[in-house]
């Protein structure tokens, strides 16, 4: 489980864990969308199993949005003297947007590791 979390954030093929998915590494930010290959350089491996994959990638960056909003909150309460302050809505928000571009390239991951087993 440890070492498929750290291919997972290495940005590695789940088949041959040598392989990467994106060009550029989960933290590398651009402005463009981020560019993924199609196959595993070193496997073979097809990323994008069939058209319109990773529409259940969107559910998985949904999760991870509320996630980092959550843990947001829990780390910025101390600062805050009432239990819900409207201050930590834009807070929330900075961070949520910040993340955009890891929260598409990790949910992408993360959703290739669930169907790794699924061939066509």
């Amino acid at each position: 489980m440890l070492k498929t979390i750290i291919n997972i954030f290495g940005n590695k093929c789940p088949n041959c864990n040598k392989g990467k998915i994106f060009e550029k590494g989960l933290l590398h930010f651009s402005f463009s969308f981020p560019k993924m290959h199609e196959n595993c350089s070193n496997c073979g491996t097809k990323f994008e199993k069939e058209p319109g994959f990773f529409f259940g990638g969107m559910f998985v960056s949904y999760g991870l949005g509320v996630a980092e909003a959550l843990i947001t909150y829990f780390i910025c309460m101390p600062f805050f003297e009432e239990t819900f302050d409207l201050r930590i809505i834009p807070i929330i928000g900075v961070v949520i947007l910040s993340l955009t571009l890891v929260n598409i390239k990790l949910s992408r991951i993360i959703w290739i590791y669930m169907f790794k087993e699924y061939s066509m």
